[in-house]
């Protein structure tokens, strides 16, 4: 999915986070806080979807190819480990990113800012934790907490990723963010180990290089 259209996606998951009431793209019907969403395929633009439209286009014959349902995945990766030098390639210069294959996005006051994955860290990795080939394409993401002190990994839906990234916007408060924001992170990843089902990998010998 193109910065463009992330972007855009963080925007509105900012204004949602705002608004009394969203409403489903497609059929205006109310729908929760805590929705599902479509990915058009022509134009890359997020839709929210009320649980029967969500049903109706989890087929992909509904649409003709047109909108994907983004997955409702969220998996908390048990023993995952990523060396220093390999979070140091992904060229992110915070604590906190999400990958989606080729290009990495980190979340910041402004929206998410890309960074080109080093190809031999990722194909590394995913050599290490063949988990992450399953990533669907645009549509999930890896999603790495390292932000003081944390060591957290998720495969997540792109929509769970730029809920953060609206919570960020909103909340940050001068150069480092502020303590309202960093309790509010905090709360953001305690809450997603909880709703996400534990998947333990495999911890095969590391490179040699600082954990």
């Amino acid at each position: 999915m193109p910065g463009g259209a992330l972007r855009r996606f963080a925007r509105r998951a900012t204004e949602a986070s705002l608004a009394a009431v969203e409403r489903c793209d497609l059929c205006s019907e109310a729908v929760p806080q805590q929705h599902r969403h479509l990915l058009e395929s022509d134009t890359r633009q997020v839709a929210c979807v009320c649980q029967a439209c969500s049903l109706l286009f989890s087929q992909p014959a509904a649409s003709l190819g047109k909108y994907r349902l983004i997955p409702d995945r969220h998996l908390y990766l048990a023993n995952f480990a990523m060396t220093d030098a390999e979070w140091d390639s992904l060229r992110v210069p915070v604590g906190i990113c999400f990958v989606t294959g080729a290009c990495a996005f980190y979340p910041g006051p402004m929206g998410p800012t890309e960074a080109v994955v080093d190809p031999s860290t990722w194909a590394a990795l995913v050599a290490r934790y063949p988990v992450l080939g399953s990533l669907e394409p645009d549509v999930e993401a890896f999603l790495v907490n390292r932000a003081r002190g944390a060591r957290d990994h998720f495969i997540v839906p792109i929509d769970t990723c730029f809920s953060l990234v609206g919570l960020i916007r909103t909340r940050w408060r001068g150069l480092s963010g502020g303590n309202d924001v960093w309790v509010a992170i905090g709360h953001f990843f305690d809450a997603l180990r909880k709703r996400s089902r534990v998947q333990r990998v495999e911890t095969p010998a590391c490179p040699s290089a600082t954990t």
